[in-house]
């Protein structure tokens, strides 16, 4: 089963589907559609290639620069030939393609000048402002909502003192006179910081062995809430869409929003905090503006693939329990 998100969500309700076990992957009573029926939105994909001796497979660049059968299970020959009936054509999937380069807006670059200036020169009057228009275009191919988890509980650590397990009640975001600068919200601003799984919640403390902590869950369950996921954009951007403009910005985007999801997850120290932070708490006051109720980053310390979301309103959440843990090991590793 292709993985794109368009296809998942949109696409095959609209080819009348039906429940059977898929010819290519195997995959057992999945709703399938003839491989045709897709063929308009991959002809437009498609066409922003172009024929080059030198160049690659065409369902190798598909799956490099989009990831489109990445996960599907289907070998390299099996998606061959799955692109070959979609496109109605089996001699195209054979010849070799470069993907058509779209002009260099510098969006990375100026970010990379954004980021310095906001830190070591002006903070509230820029000289040299980005174009947050193509930031706010390219965030729309991002959203994730609520209803896409497979749980409603997220969940928040303490570590406790000597003062034993923490109330339920201040568990969860502080109040605005007590709110920290953090990797998402400016001081005096608080968000809520949850994790999607107790033991990453437990590690973005970054404890000690032998530590105990408070951890909290909270309820998000009937909440319409609508995330921009910056985990992982290459794999959540689907490129299936019925204009080659489009196609070519979002081509030309993707290592910018790549880019912004490394700057909210790459680790911070301590001491350089206060202003590191800043061009991150822009961003995010950004993405608020634009109309999302928070922001997914993967985790820099999570062990079992756990992701963080900092919550813009801490109020959209409800809290359900609390319960103490031990931290029994914690896991070193270091560069060369």
């Amino acid at each position: 089963m292709l993985r794109d998100r368009l296809i998942r969500d949109q696409y095959i309700n609209q080819c009348d589907p039906e429940f059977q076990n898929c010819d290519y992957c195997g995959a057992k009573d999945v709703a399938c559609v003839e491989p045709p029926r897709l063929r308009q939105w991959f002809s437009t994909l498609v066409a922003t290639y172009e024929e080059d001796v030198g160049g690659k497979p065409l369902v190798q660049l598909l799956d490099e620069e989009w990831y489109l059968f990445r996960g599907s299970g289907l070998r390299s020959a099996e998606a061959k030939e799955l692109l070959a009936e979609i496109l109605d054509d089996g001699e195209f999937v054979r010849k070799t393609f470069a993907k058509i380069e779209y002009p260099d807006e510098g969006a990375l670059r100026s970010w990379e000048d954004l980021r310095d200036e906001l830190m070591h020169q002006n903070r509230w009057f820029l000289d040299r402002p980005m174009d947050m228009g193509r930031i706010r275009e390219l965030l729309g191919y991002l959203i994730t909502p609520q209803s896409a988890f497979d749980s409603d509980k997220w969940y928040r650590a303490r570590l406790m003192d000597s003062g034993g397990l923490h109330d339920l009640c201040d568990m969860g975001a502080p109040p605005p006179n007590l709110a920290k600068h953090g990797r998402a919200n400016p001081v005096g601003i608080p968000y809520l910081y949850l994790a999607s799984t107790r033991a990453t919640a437990v590690a973005e403390l970054r404890p000690h062995t032998g530590e105990h902590a408070s951890v909290a869950a909270f309820d998000l369950a009937g909440s319409d809430l609508k995330y921009a996921d910056l985990r992982d954009p290459r794999n959540h951007a689907s490129p299936l869409v019925d204009d080659e403009d489009l196609i070519f910005r979002l081509r030309a985007g993707l290592p910018l929003l790549e880019r912004l999801g490394i700057e909210l997850t790459r680790p911070v120290q301590p001491s350089g905090a206060p202003y590191e932070y800043i061009p991150t708490q822009y961003l995010c006051e950004f993405i608020k503006t634009c109309g999302f109720d928070g922001v997914l980053y993967r985790s820099s310390v999570s062990t079992d693939g756990g992701s963080n979301v900092a919550l813009f309103d801490p109020d959209v959440t409800k809290p359900l329990s609390v319960e103490e843990v031990a931290v029994e090991r914690v896991s070193v590793e270091i560069g060369v």
